[in-house]
């Protein structure tokens, strides 16, 4: 292809990120990895496909990339000095990965490389947009990995246990079965036959933690795989890192969904590796996930246009493949964290192809719920996210109980609040964690289990919430804020549409999908059954 003046990237202007500091150009020789991302073959469209669930191969030939326009990105790595790097799946995933230079990447993009020191670490960035060559522009769809800043946190909080006098102590500690159990998941199932993916950018688990937990919780050990992402390591260290993180996902989702398997996507804490690590999972045909937990984001002010964008292209892509994607909505409350007395949201749980779940603070007596309010411990101790986008707009789905223009934040909620949360084993050592990131864990199991009952792909399930009647499935929480926004009757952007209740959700799912129970489920109910007797009642924890 003949070269042509360069054009800007539409969304991918960037700034350095605050308190950052320059300190110095990128080495010209640094050899850097980028993945070019290509539009559609044709646009999106998912009303077409109600109620249907493409196989990979059908998708590949109806929107995955064009081939000739993966040799033209051959050719335009051939032009700027750089390599291609061959991965097999660059037409299903629409992701051609190339390497070079640092001075070879300037070139071919139009930007200038520097680095950078920043509280949470080093970075290489630039500031202002990637431009392409305008014969290019109308094949590519976003470039990642030139700038490599970290993009998310991990949505946990250990309890506190330093408290000051008056303050509010805790007397509850919960297994994650008991929470299941409280919220009366479908006991006639264990996830079997299913596989919940987990979305990691950092940390790492041990086997022989998840060995002894699972043991510990006479449960059996699930198969958890991990699966590395862009050069990514599953890499455990200490308790106090992303390692909490990663064992609260898979401990969580591996006790309530023990019969299903977990793949675990490592990947770098960028916007690539987020981008790659989430194409790859929808994709991915060896372990073939039904659902995917996120429990890692940042208010959607931090991301970039291009990245918000591309991401949710995906999330489309997994509802066409009857893949559920369920994220956390933060834990710094209606703020995010963000300064300034302005509200913000957290993404991807504002993503509208996302289930965006919250949090709540869950007390209960005789394995029975006395309170659910939301989970608010104030500015130190973290809160629930929640709120209105401003990204994007409000889905026509939530047009009947949200009345801003705006997507509503979080769609769903679940136990959250450390000092009413679950016990796991990190490195040897045991806590007691909470934070949105549990939430997120805890449904994708409820969704393992519903699949198997059901036996079907229930996929992009906010629609099908939103269009059943709310007492149908959910417990409605009306009590709490989370800073600016209250707890009130119906949705509300503290809790969504409220907790699971299990069994009733399961049957409205029934209903709005037209699915039975699988009739080789009911076997699992005495099992189960004991399971949950096993794993014991609630216990307190000064």
């Amino acid at each position: 292809m003949a070269k042509s003046q360069k054009v800007t990237l539409k969304g991918t202007e960037h700034t350095p990120m605050p308190g950052a500091r320059a300190i110095g150009p990128t080495s010209p020789h640094q050899l850097i990895e980028i993945s070019v991302i290509l539009k559609h073959r044709q646009p999106l469209n998912l009303s077409q496909h109600r109620g249907q669930t493409l196989s990979h191969s059908d998708f590949a030939k109806t929107y995955g990339a064009d081939p000739a326009h993966v040799d033209q990105i051959k050719q335009f790595a051939r032009e700027n000095n750089l390599v291609v790097l061959t991965r097999g799946d660059e037409v299903l995933r629409r992701t051609v990965t190339l390497a070079g230079t640092a001075a070879d990447m300037e070139k071919a993009f139009n930007v200038e490389l520097v680095g950078f020191e920043h509280p949470d670490g080093t970075y290489r960035g630039h500031t202002g947009p990637i431009q392409i060559p305008e014969a290019y522009s109308s094949i590519i769809q976003g470039v990642f990995g030139l700038d490599n800043r970290p993009v998310a946190h991990p949505h946990i909080r250990m309890r506190n246990t330093n408290r000051t006098f008056g303050s509010r102590a805790s007397t509850t500690t919960y297994t994650p079965l008991q929470v299941a159990s409280l919220y009366d998941f479908p006991r006639d199932a264990d996830g079997e036959g299913q596989t919940i993916g987990i979305i990691e950018l950092g940390g790492g688990y041990r086997p022989a933690d998840l060995q002894q937990y699972f043991q510990n919780l006479n449960l059996r050990n699930p198969a958890v795989r991990a699966v590395l992402v862009d050069q990514a390591n599953n890499r455990p260290s200490t308790p106090n890192s992303a390692d909490a993180e990663v064992m609260l996902d898979i401990e969580v989702a591996g006790s309530v969904a023990n019969g299903a398997s977990m793949a675990v996507y490592f990947t770098s804490n960028t916007a690539r590796g987020f981008q790659d690590a989430l194409s790859t999972a929808v994709h991915d045909q060896i372990h073939a996930p039904s659902v995917l937990s996120i429990s890692w984001g940042n208010p959607e002010a931090t991301w970039t246009q291009q990245s918000m964008e591309c991401f949710d292209q995906v999330a489309q892509e997994a509802a066409l493949l009857g893949i559920t994607i369920i994220a956390a909505s933060g834990d710094q409350g209606s703020t995010d964290g963000m300064a300034g007395n302005q509200n913000h949201v957290d993404f991807p749980a504002s993503c509208p192809h996302v289930l965006g779940v919250g949090g709540t603070r869950l007390v209960s007596a005789n394995n029975t719920i006395q309170t659910e309010t939301v989970w608010n411990d104030g500015p130190t101790g973290g809160a629930s996210g929640g709120g209105y986008s401003n990204v994007f707009q409000r889905p026509e789905w939530q047009a009947s109980v949200v009345t801003k223009p705006s997507r509503g934040v979080p769609d769903t909620s679940g136990n959250a609040d450390p000092d009413t949360g679950y016990t796991i084993l990190v490195d040897g050592e045991h806590a007691v964690i909470g934070g949105t990131s549990a939430v997120a864990p805890l449904w994708a199991a409820l969704v393992a289990r519903c699949n198997q009952v059901l036996n079907t792909r229930l996929g992009y399930l906010n629609p099908a919430l939103y269009a059943m009647n709310q007492n149908s499935g959910f417990r409605d929480i009306t009590q709490g804020n989370n800073g600016a926004f209250p707890a009130t009757p119906g949705w509300d952007p503290c809790t969504g549409l409220g907790t699971p209740a299990g069994n009733r959700l399961l049957q409205a799912l029934s209903t709005a999908t037209g699915k039975t129970v699988s009739a080789n489920v009911g076997k699992l109910a005495a099992s189960a059954q004991t399971v949950e007797t096993r794993a014991g009642r609630p216990h307190s924890a000064a």
